[in-house]
């Protein structure tokens, strides 16, 4: 189970991180895209944890 929830957490900040990047190389500006979506994808990989938890434990 804690395989699974560190995939969930950590694939939607590898693919935020990956986009940020490729933001930040083709469109530069003053903000950091890499550093924002990477916000962005743990805060969507907690809260994606959260329900497969959440839907777990109901299942008992």
């Amino acid at each position: 189970m804690f395989g699974i929830v560190g995939w969930l957490i950590a694939i939607p900040t590898l693919l935020g991180i990956a986009l940020g990047v490729w933001i930040d190389s083709k469109f530069p500006s003053q903000y950091s895209w890499t550093l924002m979506l990477l916000f962005v994808g743990v805060v969507f990989g907690c809260i994606n944890a959260w329900y497969w938890i959440e839907r777990e434990r109901g299942d008992d």
